[in-house]
């Protein structure tokens, strides 16, 4: 007779050095997108996110740290410091939700961080985890040899220069990143950000404190399309995820980057898939691998910053795009972002 006790909870802690100027304004604004939080909680000072780990629910409590590290027990983190000088986190939607320490965002050069999960945590999935955070975080790209790169050039330069802590921050899996491309096709943010949570609501798995977290391919691909396409996905578009959800369950489709399988491999068999084209795969070559040099010569918002930088009235067109992106390979991912920047508006 089968047990119906569930899996016991478990949880662990390490501590990220982050690099000297480090600020997390570009992880707080890609996880804030959501303003009503189903799967991310941001403040200035921590980030909070349901992530699937080998298909078990856990949330990850990452708080930016002064001089010490965090003691986090059930996902509030309190600094180790006398109760009389704690704050609590500016911006934070409930009270417990953390603390900062006195010491102010000029002091912080650590990042606690502590996964909570339903069930086990294996040592492979304690190291995914740590993985992870260097994506949520944008630890995988250094700024500095972007900005090393262009420091002569009359358009990049000055941008590295104003915008010197700019940082690409990661999606928590390919398969994230992916799926949020597809939604993000030819709409603008606001629109995306709704179809995302409701992708996330009907095919993704609830914490036990609540989170959700983001659905794995195999849940994805049972969901009926009507399920998406009654809540506002365009037909094409509900085909494409579905169709990419399936494709990666089954293993036909295989998103680890690996010896026998590189990124380049990868890029032809996702191009391969009804419904993503070169601007789908390039975005998640970025957002979900942190590859160094993706063109993202397609996206609107990359082709009106040219536009503005040049003086122009108009955007560029796609082939003028790529080949002035040309320019800055093997760094053309970092430009792209610093043209996101450039707008009075980020996107993506």
């Amino acid at each position: 007779m089968k047990s119906s006790r569930k899996p016991m909870p478990s949880r662990f802690s390490f501590q990220l050095a982050l690099p000297r100027g480090y600020k997390a304004t570009d992880a707080v604004h890609f996880h804030g997108r959501d303003k009503e939080a189903v799967s991310e909680v941001v403040t200035d000072v921590a980030l909070r996110k349901g992530i699937l780990l080998d298909g078990v629910p856990t949330v990850f409590d990452i708080e930016f740290e002064p001089l010490k590290a965090s003691v986090l027990i059930q996902g509030v983190a309190e600094p180790a410091l006398p109760v009389r000088q704690r704050r609590p986190l500016e911006g934070a939607r409930e009270a417990g939700r953390g603390w900062a320490s006195p010491a102010g965002p000029a002091a912080k050069k650590h990042a606690a961080c502590t996964v909570s999960a339903d069930g086990k945590l294996t040592d492979a999935m304690r190291a995914q985890a740590r993985d992870i955070v260097l994506g949520l975080l944008g630890l995988r790209l250094d700024p500095r040899r972007f900005a090393a790169f262009v420091a002569a050039d009359p358009i990049f330069g000055p941008l590295a220069k104003k915008q010197k802590t700019l940082r690409i921050v990661q999606a928590s899996s390919v398969y994230e990143a992916l799926t949020w491309a597809v939604m993000g096709q030819q709409i603008n943010v606001a629109f995306a950000v709704t179809l995302r949570r409701t992708f996330i609501q009907l095919a993704g798995r609830r914490h036990s404190s609540g989170l959700w977290c983001y659905p794995s391919p195999a849940d994805a691909a049972r969901l009926p399309i009507e399920e998406l396409t009654s809540r506002q996905y365009s037909r094409s578009k509900a085909e494409t995820i579905l169709r990419l959800s399936a494709l990666v369950a089954s293993g036909e489709l295989d998103l680890v980057e690996s010896a026998a399988n590189p990124v380049e491999s990868i890029c032809a068999a996702l191009l391969a898939v009804k419904g993503i084209g070169p601007w789908t795969v390039n975005y998640a070559m970025l957002r979900g691998f942190g590859q160094p040099d993706c063109s993202l010569h397609g996206d609107v918002a990359v082709r009106s910053a040219i536009g503005r930088l040049w003086g122009l009235e108009t955007r560029p067109g796609i082939a003028e795009t790529e080949e002035f992106l040309k320019r800055y390979s093997p760094h053309r991912t970092m430009a792209a972002a610093h043209l996101w920047a450039s707008l009075s508006a980020k996107a993506y």
